[in-house]
């Protein structure tokens, strides 16, 4: 038996009852029904794969045009469906229509119950490949799209940034869930790729999703997926993100962004290892290895009520935390050169090279954005280079001081990166109490603390 749904719409009971008998060892699910006025709203709430439709329904009718305006009802509201037609009459003309029309194929009465079970396992095998076709090009897009999002490595020479890429040998063999913590711009993402890439994993994709980008109405559209129809705006089938990880990694990045009332959904589908579309009623099982990162402290939020503790410990299996750049001095020259090799191919200056006045002034300097703004530093001096020895007036930093009694006369950029920074201080860095406070979405708020490497 293959494990496949069944309609069967014929206005003969006598047919109906027939068919269910012949098809009770091929599908392990088979609905009838006489009146095709109820056809819609079967389809639209059940997970059927083939739909056998006769063509005739009205005494006396026998033009088939019914069976061609169901037919076409079917496939508008679920394409993927296969409708395989049913008619007394062996009328080529009318075969051809139905099948220019999307129809998979098409039987006559009386029938050869050999020819009509295979014409439908048939039918439901075209569903199953069309099925698994769209979801290796689902996941070949996310490949895809992960793959454009890996542009650089892990460069260290620090004790403490060797000790955790030890940590990260050991761990990645093993399928235990992942906390990597740190201040932005420090490289979380990084570690969680170098741990896909040594893991077991490393031939399937790695999923990232950015919990604070996605907007709170389409948090379950996004992770679980929907049906077609489940909304206003689901004009098709969606495989959610979660799913599209099934068999390697999900890497949540800033998962202290999660607002409290969402919580609950991933903790039941990390419990669980299964995730429910929109507008399904099947759950499907998911198995992939977690990976969440954030730079809040998740214990000081689960103890002031703003992080679920038993999600925390869900995700926590595994804590690593990601020193910033300036307790780890020995990394600024070799991140430097790495990025300055990187930016002189980018931009076709070779031969670049920084003096050691210049080297003293990188390493002098806090770095209060991390490796980030070291990143956009020397692409910055590479861009305006116009020597090949990088001298310390190619670096300018100009950190911004916050005093509420300060005059400011800066750009509005940085009024508004001062406003930012002063408000999230207020607010505990609790993003919804300080997007309210600033007048803007939480989702603004988040991309504009992106922008700023706040």
């Amino acid at each position: 038996m293959i494990k496949g749904n069944i309609l069967i719409v014929d206005d003969n009971k006598s047919i109906l009852s027939a068919l269910e008998i012949l098809l009770q060892d091929d599908f392990s699910n088979i609905d009838t029904i006489t009146n095709p006025n109820l056809l819609l709203s079967l389809i639209e709430t059940s997970d059927y794969e083939v739909v056998l439709l006769d063509m005739n329904f009205s005494a006396g009718v026998n033009t088939g045009n019914e069976g061609l305006y169901w037919l076409s009802r079917i496939k508008e509201i679920k394409k993927e469906i296969q409708v395989v037609m049913l008619t007394a009459y062996g009328d080529v003309e009318l075969a051809v229509k139905a099948l220019k029309q999307g129809a998979t194929d098409f039987i006559t009465k009386p029938w050869d119950n050999q020819k009509l079970k295979s014409t439908l396992i048939n039918a439901h095998k075209i569903f199953q490949s069309k099925k698994e076709i769209k979801k290796l090009k689902q996941k070949e897009s996310a490949l895809k799209q992960e793959i454009s999002n890996v542009k650089y490595f892990i460069v260290t020479k620090s004790p403490q940034m060797i000790q955790i890429m030890n940590l990260v040998h050991k761990v990645a063999q093993t399928d235990a869930n992942v906390l990597i913590t740190g201040d932005n711009g420090t490289g979380k993402e990084l570690v969680a790729r170098e741990l896909h890439r040594l893991s077991k994993r490393s031939g399937e994709i790695m999923v990232t999703v950015d919990m604070g980008a996605i907007s709170e109405t389409l948090f379950e559209s996004e992770l679980f997926g929907h049906k077609k129809g489940s909304f206003t705006d689901a004009r098709e089938n969606r495989t959610g993100k979660i799913e599209n990880a099934n068999g390697g990694t999900l890497f949540l990045d800033e998962i202290g962004n999660l607002p409290m009332h969402l919580q609950p959904k991933l903790l039941s589908v990390f419990q669980n290892r299964t995730v429910t579309p929109i507008g399904s009623n099947k759950t499907v099982p998911v198995n992939m290895r977690l990976i969440c990162a954030t730079n809040r402290d998740l214990g000081n939020m689960a103890g002031n009520g703003l992080f679920r503790e038993d999600l925390l410990y869900r995700i926590n299996t595994i804590h690593i935390e990601i020193p910033p750049l300036n307790e780890r001095k020995e990394d600024i020259l070799a991140i430097a050169d790495y990025f300055l090799n990187v930016y002189s191919n980018k931009y076709r200056k070779p031969g670049l090279s920084i003096n050691n006045q210049a080297q003293s002034k990188l390493t002098g300097y806090k770095w209060p954005g991390n490796v980030r703004e070291l990143q956009h530093t020397m692409e910055k001096a590479v861009i305006l280079s116009d020597k090949k020895t990088l001298t310390p007036d190619c670096f300018f930093f100009k950190p911004i001081i916050i005093e509420q009694d300060e005059t400011f006369d800066g750009t509005l950029e940085e009024m508004e990166q001062r406003m930012i920074t002063m408000v999230l201080q207020k607010n505990s860095t609790n993003l919804s109490a300080a997007a309210e406070q600033l007048g803007i979405t939480r989702q603004t708020l988040y991309n504009k603390m992106k922008k700023y490497n706040l």
